[in-house]
C-alpha cells in the first residue's frame, strides 16, 4: 500500500503517453507557436510499463492513461494490453478529445480497457470550433457513439466557460442523460497556458445555472472520487469538479507520471522527479524509492482556493493530463 506525507492512500496512477495534442483549447494550450518534446525524448511504452508494473506492485489499483492526446501516439492498443495482461481486474481507463476514437475504440476495448472520459464542452460546431481551434464536433460524437458502441463506459468532462458554453449545460446534461453517460462540470483551473481572456464558472454559478430546470440533491460524497455527485428527481446523476475547494485535495489518491518520465505527485505543483535512467537501466529498486520519495513529499493541497481564484499554475495540463 502507497501512503502520503499526509496519510493518504494513493492508488491511482495517471500515465501520460504524449504532451502533442490535436485540439489547441482555450483553457490549456497556448496560442503562440511552441515545439514539441523530441519522441525520442519519451520513455518507450517498455519503460513506461516496467514502472507501472512497480506501481501495481505496490498497491496502485487504477491506470489511466493520458496525454496530450493518447490516441496520437501509436500502439496505443498494444500498451493497454500490456497493463492488462500483467493484472486483468486493474481499472483500466483512458482520457480521450475523442476526435481519434472511430477508428480506433475497437481495439483498444479488445486490448482491455474498460472505461473513457471525453471532452465534450459544446454540441454546437462553431463553438466547438472556436474552442479547439479546428473543425472538431462532429469527428468527437461520432467517436464517443462508437465508443458506446463498443460497450466501452463513458464519462463526459465538460470545462464551462463564461461567454462561451455557459448557455448550454443544461443542453449537455440533457444530451448526456439521454445517451446514458455520466457528465461531469470541470471548474476552469487557472494556468499560464490558458488564453488570458478565459473564464470559468464556478460550482455555485453551474449548480445555479443547473437549476432553472431541474430539481437537484446532494449525493453523499466517494472519498475516492474528485467530483461531488448530484441527482435529479428521476435518479440521474451528474457530478462538479471543484479546484477552488480543499475537499478536492484532502481525498487525493493520485500520482501522474508524465511521458518524459517525471512523476509529479500534484497537478498544481512543479515539483516533479524523473524515474527515467532507473527503469532504463532496470533499476527497479531505485525507480520504487524514487515513487516513496515523491509521496512522502506530496502537498497537502494546491493553491486555488475560493478566496484567491487569481491564483495561477504554471503546469501545463497538456503534458500531465490535467
Amino acid at each position: 500500500m502507497l501512503i502520503d506525507g499526509h496519510n493518504r492512500i494513493v492508488d491511482y496512477l495517471r500515465v501520460s503517453v504524449t504532451e502533442r495534442c490535436n485540439f489547441r483549447c482555450q483553457y490549456c494550450m497556448p496560442e503562440k507557436p511552441f515545439s514539441w518534446v523530441p519522441k525520442e525524448n519519451l520513455l518507450s511504452y517498455e519503460d513506461l510499463f516496467k514502472f507501472i508494473q512497480v506501481a501495481i506492485d505496490e498497491g496502485i489499483k487504477k491506470v489511466r492513461i493520458t496525454g496530450g492526446e493518447p490516441l496520437l501516439r501509436e500502439g496505443l492498443d498494444c500498451f493497454v494490453k500490456m497493463i492488462y495482461d500483467y493484472k486483468s481486474d486493474i481499472d483500466l481507463a483512458l482520457t480521450t478529445n475523442g476526435y481519434l476514437l472511430p477508428k480506433v475504440a475497437q481495439q483498444l476495448k479488445d486490448a482491455g480497457l474498460k472505461r473513457i472520459n471525453v471532452s465534450l464542452d459544446t454540441l454546437k460546431k462553431d463553438v466547438a470550433a472556436k474552442i479547439a481551434q479546428k473543425d472538431v464536433l462532429e469527428k468527437v460524437l461520432e467517436g464517443i457513439a462508437k465508443a458506446h458502441e463498443v460497450g466501452l463506459k463513458i464519462k463526459i468532462n465538460c470545462v464551462p466557460m463564461k461567454g462561451i458554453n455557459d448557455n448550454e449545460l443544461i443542453d449537455l446534461l440533457e444530451f448526456c442523460k439521454e445517451k446514458g453517460y455520466v457528465i461531469r462540470f470541470i471548474e476552469f483551473m487557472e494556468n499560464k497556458h490558458a488564453k488570458d481572456t478565459a473564464k470559468g464558472l464556478t460550482s455555485q454559478e453551474i449548480q445555479n445555472i443547473i437549476s432553472r430546470k431541474y430539481n437537484f440533491e446532494v449525493v453523499p460524497r466517494d472519498s475516492s472520487s474528485p467530483a461531488q455527485y448530484y441527482k435529479l428527481e428521476d435518479g440521474y446523476e451528474f457530478g462538479i469538479i471543484e479546484p477552488h475547494k480543499d475537499d478536492f485535495c484532502a481525498s487525493c489518491n493520485r500520482i501522474r507520471l508524465t511521458a518524459e518520465g517525471y512523476l509529479i505527485p500534484c497537478l498544481y505543483f512543479e515539483d516533479a522527479m524523473s524515474i527515467k535512467e532507473a527503469v532504463q537501466n532496470n533499476e527497479i529498486d531505485k525507480a520504487v524509492n524514487i515513487l516513496k520519495e515523491v509521496l512522502k513529499n506530496k502537498p497537502e493541497k494546491n493553491k486555488w482556493s475560493q478566496e484567491d481564484t487569481s491564483e495561477t499554475s504554471t503546469r501545463a495540463f497538456y503534458q500531465t493530463g490535467g
